[in-house]
C-alpha cells in the first residue's frame, strides 16, 4: 500500500481548514484516511502557534513505516526541524509567460526603432 501524509481539506467554503492525514495514495483527498495526524489553520497568522498543530511522533511512526509526505507537508516538517531542507527546482518559475514575452519583444523592437530614428536623422 503506497502511504502518504497529506492534507485533507474539512471547513466551509472560502473558510479553508486541514487535517494532516496517513492515507492511502489512491483514495480521494477528502475521503478515507488511515490516521489524523494534526491539523492546519491557513486563516491564523504565520507567528500563530495553533496555525500547524502535529503530532511528531506519529507523523515520525509513518515516515519510518515508509509513507511519503507531500510537498506542502514537507515544508512544514522543515519548519518544525524534523526533516532536512531540501532542494527544489523550479526553473521556470521565474520566467513569463507566451504573451508576455511577446509584449517584451514588441517593446523592445519599439524602443530599438525609436533609437534609430534620431540617429539618421542627425547623419542627414
Amino acid at each position: 500500500m503506497a502511504m502518504k501524509i497529506r492534507l485533507a481539506r474539512a471547513g466551509s467554503k472560502k473558510r479553508p481548514f486541514y487535517r494532516i492525514v496517513a492515507a492511502d495514495s489512491r483514495m480521494p483527498r477528502d475521503g478515507r484516511f488511515i490516521e489524523k495526524l494534526g491539523t492546519y489553520n491557513p486563516l491564523l497568522p504565520k507567528d500563530s502557534e495553533d496555525r500547524v498543530k502535529m503530532d511528531m511522533e506519529r507523523i515520525q511512526h509513518w515516515l519510518d513505516k515508509g509513507a511519503l509526505p507531500t510537498d506542502r507537508i514537507a515544508r512544514m516538517l522543515e519548519a518544525a526541524g524534523t526533516r532536512s531542507k531540501a532542494e527544489r527546482n523550479n526553473p521556470q518559475k521565474g520566467t513569463p509567460g507566451k504573451k508576455a514575452q511577446e509584449r517584451a519583444e514588441e517593446k523592445a523592437a519599439k524602443a530599438a526603432e525609436a533609437s534609430e530614428a534620431p540617429a539618421e536623422a542627425a547623419e542627414s
